[in-house]
């Protein structure tokens, strides 16, 4: 602490002018030498010389133009900004902060095009969904539960999708318990994935990172791929692969990563192994792609990490 004061007079700031307390309170730290003190009588003048319009604290923003108290509330999170409202409660309720903050945290919601009731207010739907996403990241399905009740999130499939998809603050592996068992949602989820010009081992990587992959090599494992791979086509339609056999290469990656990224396994398969099994697998695979595929998974990784290992 006393470090900081120390640099704070040194380029001529005076901490006690914004602390609000002498600095003696500070446990004594005032006693003990910091540099050669000015006689009293220039520091008096220093001290009269000082701009008397020249705030010696944080200023007001109710005195600032709306629009500019307006923009620095905007860079606060939802905890500072409920602090600020003590202070400026007629600027820090302001409903466009709170619907800013909101959309930033979850970007599709059915209330927000839906009709609203009169009371409504951005700052309590701001407090439900803050709670819906921890209650998900405990329980799931009581989180889902949460927000449809309320009516603030629809309960077709595609609006729990779109709500999974753009939420932030939702855990992966919390999505893939939910999806697991709600597969109509799940094939709603990975419809909204673009996966245009991406090569296949980062486009398996983007996907498992919004979804946990499963731990066991299931039938859940084989329904993602499944939609995974559909999609994937979908998105590329001049790759000159079937879903099948991107379906196949979703699987050779995997364990092509597991044998590359798992210290239990001693003896790594080949490059030339790899490009030999896998084209016996996929005939319309080049030889060449094959190996990108190879040097990928080698370079960057597991295609789905912490899974499969």
């Amino acid at each position: 602490m006393g470090q900081v004061i120390r640099r704070l007079q040194d380029i001529g700031i005076r901490p006690q002018d914004y602390l609000g307390f002498p600095l003696a309170d500070l446990g004594g730290w005032d006693d003990q030498p910091r540099f050669p003190a000015a006689p009293f009588g220039h520091r008096e003048e220093e001290e009269d010389e000082r701009d008397p319009n020249m705030s010696s604290g944080f200023p007001d923003l109710s005195q600032l133009p709306p629009e500019l108290g307006l923009e620095v509330l905007r860079h606060l999170d939802a905890t500072d900004l409920c602090l600020a409202s003590c202070v400026w409660s007629h600027l820090a309720n302001d409903e466009l902060l709170w619907q800013s903050l909101c959309r930033s945290c979850w970007g599709s919601v059915t209330i927000y095009s839906r009709g609203r009731p009169e009371d409504f207010t951005y700052k309590q739907l701001f407090m439900a969904l803050d709670e819906a996403s921890l209650t998900f990241n405990t329980d799931p399905f009581q989180g889902i539960e949460y927000l449809t009740s309320r009516g603030i999130l629809g309960d077709q499939p595609i609006e729990i999708a779109r709500f999974l998809h753009t939420t932030k603050r939702l855990w992966p592996n919390k999505k893939l318990e939910f999806l697991q068992r709600r597969q109509d949602v799940l094939e709603r989820l990975v419809q909204l994935q673009n996966f245009q010009n991406q090569f296949l081992p980062n486009a398996l990587r983007k996907f498992f990172k919004e979804v946990s992959a499963p731990q066991e090599r299931g039938n859940t494992l084989t329904i993602m791929l499944e939609n995974f791979s559909q999609r994937f086509c979908a998105c590329n339609p001049g790759l000159g692969l079937s879903k099948d056999a991107v379906f196949v290469l979703c699987f050779s990656l995997i364990m092509l990563s597991v044998d590359l990224c798992s210290p239990h396994v001693k003896n790594k398969m080949s490059k030339r192994e790899f490009i030999k099994n896998t084209c016996r697998a996929v005939s319309e695979l080049s030889g060449d792609l094959a190996g990108h595929m190879y040097d990928n998974i080698y370079l960057a990784g597991h295609v789905a990490p912490k899974d499969f290992s």
